[in-house]
């Protein structure tokens, strides 16, 4: 037991924060969820937030920054209108069938209905033990806190589907991971946390019942297109599919290991979820292990769209007793093989600034991954760098794509193709698609981990600073070059595990 379970006390209080709370998902009923109440933490403080998540909850961003905030969003207040639960799933991890999981660290508070009528759930992890914590301590720790805290915004600003993080608050409470280490919230916010695992869990007992009345709140709360259908379930294993197709080639086209895709760690709506041992590519290798538990690098960076598609025949599995038959769920998951290349094919040509489709164009994309993975070039120092050698941007060098290689000769061979290919194209144009999908900035381990070197002291303007780059990606930001340039030498021996 940690020392903030064995001095806290009972969330007091009723804190109005002047927000609309319905709370949907409690709506299912005790199979689905325990309610319980978060384990407050000693003397909380404030670590990092969003405004721009504070302003779509609708709440007061000046509230980000006062005692009882701090107090409210680390689960030392009850929160009036809220509703606060731990969910039951299951799910297959690392491949293999691990019974019964659920919300271990997490505790949802509710569902806010926003200024502009979107529901969004907001969650509590590391808010202390649940039902569901498998002899864990509940609890989250401020290094993972602050990594998801801002890989989530991050994501965000990519443009990539995500849960998104609202704040970090700390406090000096010892949790004890690999070492003693300092004890944090995150308030994540979605649409809806529910996962792949949820499905398993009620086919997994044979409990169809509770599985049809899952699948219905989600067809009817997040698919509803899918209701007027003649097979409802397929067509929404199928809607599944197609996002998590969109969702996986973006995170190919931007270089993002996550690091853990498990199924309960999949949204059911599409969004990246659960940060823990991800990374972004430093120097470009398609067989990237990210994740130093994943000891036969199951969830490796070129491993991604495979696993993407098996967890998608885990939740085909599920919804098949829904389904009926395994002939529309087999067409269902089936999308996945011309969905997934389709909309990397797309993110591809962006990244190139081709703005139309011609045949020679896969050729000319797999032509310059295989030079990059030669090398082990910078992922996005290149992409950023071929943007700007497209746009002619005034004080970049046209000498400086080659010069990422040592084989040059390679490199000019790839742009004369490359150069061929735009030649009929409007330069300016494609250069500003360019420069609009290649960021310059993206989470690395190094800058994370500085960041929270800092906090570590009670030093949070790093991660501020941090998620003004990370807000922003595609800006130019003048000053903050050093957040786009190489990693440092020592980037190479951060180890991320599934404790991170």
């Amino acid at each position: 037991m940690t020392i903030a379970a064995e001095t806290a006390t009972e969330p007091h209080l009723d804190l109005d924060l002047g927000l609309t709370w319905r709370n949907r998902f409690a709506t299912l009923g005790s199979a689905f969820y325990t309610h319980l109440q978060p384990t407050p933490l000693p003397a909380p403080y404030w670590v990092g937030h969003s405004l721009a998540v504070a302003r779509e909850l609708g709440l007061d961003p000046a509230w980000l920054t006062s005692e009882d905030g701090a107090q409210a969003l680390t689960g030392n207040t009850a929160i009036r209108g809220t509703q606060p639960l731990a969910s039951v799933y299951s799910g297959h991890q690392f491949g293999q069938w691990a019974g019964q999981l659920g919300d271990g660290r997490a505790i949802l508070l509710g569902e806010v209905v926003s200024p502009n009528g979107q529901g969004l759930e907001v969650q509590f992890k590391g808010a202390g033990r649940t039902p569901y914590s498998r002899m864990g301590d509940g609890r989250a720790v401020l290094r993972s806190s602050i990594r998801e805290f801002l890989c989530s915004e991050a994501m965000h600003g990519l443009g990539i589907p995500t849960s998104r993080a609202l704040c970090v608050t700390g406090s000096d409470a010892p949790i004890r991971r690999e070492t003693i280490e300092t004890a944090a919230v995150v308030t994540r916010v979605a649409p809806s946390f529910i996962r792949f695992g949820h499905f398993e869990h009620f086919a997994a007992r044979n409990q169809i019942e509770s599985l049809r009345q899952l699948a219905d709140f989600v067809i009817d709360s997040y698919y509803l297109a899918c209701r007027d259908t003649t097979n409802p379930y397929a067509a929404l294993l199928q809607a599944v599919t197609e996002r998590t197709a969109e969702l996986i080639a973006q995170w190919q086209a931007v270089g993002f290991c996550h690091g853990v895709m498990n199924t309960d760690n999949m949204c059911i709506l599409g969004l990246t979820l659960d940060y823990g041992p991800f990374q972004f590519l430093d120097g470009y290798d398609p067989g990237h292990i990210c994740n130093h538990s994943d000891d036969h690098g199951r969830y490796a960076y070129d491993q991604q769209p495979n696993i993407g598609n098996w967890n998608l025949f885990c939740l085909g599995q599920a919804l098949l007793p829904l389904i009926g038959a395994q002939e529309p769920a087999l067409a269902a998951l089936e999308t996945y093989k011309t969905a997934f290349p389709a909309a990397l094919a797309r993110r591809m040509r962006a990244k190139l600034g081709l703005v139309d489709a011609q045949s020679g164009d896969q050729a000319l994309a797999d032509g310059i991954l295989a030079l990059l993975a030669q090398e082990h070039v910078d992922f996005t120092i290149f992409w950023r760098t071929l943007s700007h050698w497209v746009a002619q941007t005034p004080g970049h060098s046209p000498h400086a794509v080659r010069d990422l290689w040592v084989d040059r000769d390679a490199a000019d061979t790839w742009l004369l193709q490359y150069s061929e290919r735009l030649a009929p194209m409007d330069r300016a144009q494609a250069g500003d698609l360019m420069l609009k999908t290649n960021p310059k900035f993206v989470l690395r381990n190094h800058l994370g981990e500085e960041a929270i070197r800092r906090a570590n002291q009670k030093d949070f303007a790093g991660v501020q600073q941090l998620l003004a780059l990370l807000e922003t990606p595609f800006g130019e930001h003048p000053g903050f070059e050093n957040y786009a340039d190489f990693p440092p030498d020592w980037a190479s021996s951060i180890a991320i595990s599934c404790s991170s």
